[in-house]
């Protein structure tokens, strides 16, 4: 009994079609994209559209924000905020420049932040109608907000969902089940007219 509380408890280490996760960081798209099935290849290779990568580039915010311990704002809902009115009147950088300084950042970096960020927190969710994105590793860790044509449900991205779409982890109808039969159900009683 105490040789086995003394065992430390191994934890199985993630991969995704035998490449470690950390590999899977590192990779350029070319050969991530080889590890996809044919469905996500053929539209990795016809290149991504405007909305993807809108949509990656404000997960990328979110993560940045949530690790320099900034509080974030609703991402995705607000055109221009005060924060930006002010740098404009201050002659600080406009938010452009500092988005594409931001989208420069190398996997590396991310990965160091992350760590540093500390084990509760979490970056702010992004909310998209955009259910036909296939989870990237670079999306690791992100809360989004999938719709399903009524709310938006919180799906924090893990390592095991690399590969499939948005839409898989945000059910858009209401699952049936089957119950005794209500009132209008057939296979009542019969119970005469007088």
């Amino acid at each position: 009994m105490a040789d086995a509380a003394a065992k430390s408890r191994s934890f199985r280490k993630y991969t995704f079609r035998g490449v470690d996760l950390d590999q899977l960081l590192d990779m350029s798209s070319d050969q991530l994209v080889e590890l996809f099935h044919a469905r996500a290849r053929r539209r990795f290779q016809r290149g991504l559209k405007r909305k993807p990568l809108a949509l990656i580039k404000k997960l990328r915010k979110a993560k940045k924000e949530a690790e320099h311990g900034e509080k974030p704002e609703a991402i995705g809902r607000q055109r221009q905020t005060d924060k930006a009115k002010k740098e404009a009147e201050h002659g600080e950088k406009p938010e452009a420049v500092r988005t594409h300084l931001r989208n420069m950042i190398g996997v590396s970096e991310l990965r160091k932040a992350k760590k540093e960020a500390g084990h509760g927190k979490e970056p702010q969710a992004v909310c998209t109608h955009l259910r036909n994105v296939i989870a990237v590793p670079k999306m690791i860790g992100s809360v989004i907000g999938v719709y399903n044509g009524k709310t938006f449900n919180q799906v924090e991205i893990k390592p095991e969902m690399v590969g499939y779409y948005l839409a898989e982890f945000s059910i858009s109808y209401k699952p049936c089940r089957h119950g005794r039969p209500g009132l209008g159900g057939t296979a009542g009683r019969f119970i005469p007219l007088r």
